[in-house]
């Protein structure tokens, strides 16, 4: 393996797995944290200085704009095992046609999903329900935002890839600059120059092609053979073909998932605003317990995805082990401190004592079995690893989309109450937890026993 990528990789496939895969998870789990910390920052600066209605339009979309990121983050699940495979099998030819394929696969998916966006941009803010008065903000973040996703896109793919090798420190840093830009022209495009909403959405274009360009510079600057030459940029049948037998599922799955948090927020809102404020509250505090488990769940798909094609049967199984003791101990202990700061923490979200009893409910119910989420993640990530994604998105649309779809229009109404609405999310995740892990026993019998 060449100097240069020696110094950026992380050697999955020997020596002691349990503090390489924390090094390995922790800027992961940072990112995450930093792409929610953008978008509050979008909305911060719009309630702050520009208006309610640009504050309502910006938090209206989010439910839109997660569906095309889940859509396409997902995809480049497939990337990364990909690359992950062939690293283990050294296969050096197969490396360049992985990262050029995903590159351009990257940019296609990039461009056309601006254009679907921009093309049905009308259509999705109706289908949303935004209010009359937030109408013409949301349109104009949305389709500002849809410009910005063939620079997401690659930066996403670039980051896949690197992450394929043990490289997660430097997307955490490129996206880390992709902040500090955001804040600083959302206030210069609201304070200096009085663009609005256009200016906050301009600079998150901006912040997502520095993020891009510096993924650029690295991935074209990298030793062989993980550099990245543009004139070589093309899709190569085979490695395209794994790619999507892996991503796509994923994908689809992610964007599905948006669908099911559309009819959940639908069924809150129907308990008012104090509803709304407390339960968006503790959410964003959901956000941040669930990055860690996504974290090491991304370490599974890694690390199994270069030990399985390897045929390291052993270490496959202890990284599933110690991806799922880490994912659910952070998952626990970070919603513990959550539950014991209470209505301080929320209070930095909403203020209303009734918005606040309605956080308090959802952290209860919700929040402290976040730790059922990483039961079903880590499993799925370690089943996409050895090659395997459409049962785990199969199990996952059943479980966050069919099931609550299902407990919302036919279960719920018998109740009413917002803490039976709530009852749903640790339902299902048990259910998704009994149905993944049979899955995954299944998969590691047959798949693992193959690979010794």
């Amino acid at each position: 393996m060449a100097e240069k990528a020696k110094k950026h990789s992380v050697d999955m496939l020997h020596g002691p797995l349990a503090g390489k895969l924390i090094a390995f998870a922790i800027p992961l789990a940072l990112s995450s944290a930093l792409q929610q910390l953008l978008s509050s920052v979008d909305a911060s600066v719009a309630g702050h200085f520009v208006s309610s209605q640009s504050l309502a339009g910006i938090g209206a979309t989010v439910p839109i704009t997660s569906m095309f990121v889940n859509l396409f983050v997902g995809i480049s699940v497939g990337a990364n095992v990909a690359m992950a495979v062939c690293i283990a099998r050294r296969q050096h030819d197969r490396i360049s046609d992985v990262l050029h394929t995903s590159i351009a696969l990257s940019l296609v998916v990039g461009v056309l999903l601006m254009a679907l966006g921009l093309a049905i941009s009308e259509w999705l803010v109706d289908a949303v329900g935004i209010p009359v008065d937030a109408r013409g903000d949301a349109l104009v973040y949305l389709r500002l935002y849809f410009v910005s996703l063939p620079f997401l896109t690659f930066y996403n793919f670039g980051s896949a890839l690197m992450r394929a090798r043990g490289d997660s420190r430097r997307p955490l840093y490129a996206l880390a600059v992709g902040v500090v830009v955001n804040l600083v022209l959302d206030l210069f495009f609201t304070l200096v120059v009085p663009w609005e909403t256009a200016g906050i959405a301009f600079g998150t274009v901006v912040s997502f092609a520095a993020s891009a360009a510096i993924v650029l510079r690295w991935l074209t600057t990298d030793d062989e053979p993980y550099r990245l030459h543009v004139r070589e940029i093309r899709m190569a049948r085979s490695s395209l073909g794994y790619i999507l037998r892996i991503g796509l599922p994923a994908g689809l799955q992610g964007a599905v998932f948006s669908l099911s948090n559309t009819i959940m927020q639908a069924a809150i809102d129907g308990f008012g605003s104090a509803a709304i404020a407390g339960s968006t509250a503790t959410m964003n505090l959901e956000y941040y317990t669930y990055f860690f488990v996504n974290a090491f769940a991304q370490a599974a798909v890694t690390f199994v995805g270069q030990n399985y094609a390897a045929r390291q049967r052993d270490r496959c199984i202890k990284t599933i082990r110690w991806c799922q003791l880490f994912g659910a101990s952070s998952a626990l202990a970070v919603s513990l401190i959550f539950f014991a700061m209470g209505t301080g923490v929320l209070g930095i979200f909403a203020t209303d004592p009734e918005a606040l009893q309605y956080g308090m409910t959802r952290l209860i119910i919700v929040e402290l079995f976040e730790i059922l989420t990483s039961f079903y993640e880590v499993p799925a990530g370690a089943m996409r690893g050895m090659g395997v994604s459409i049962l785990p998105a199969i199990i996952t649309v059943l479980g966050s989309v069919v099931l609550r779809i299902f407990f919302v229009f036919v279960i719920f109404p018998g109740f009413g109450t917002y803490a039976a609405l709530m009852m749903i999310y640790p339902v299902s995740w048990l259910l998704m937890d009994a149905g993944m892990l049979a899955s995954y026993a299944v998969i590691r019998k047959r798949n693992l026993s193959a690979a010794a």
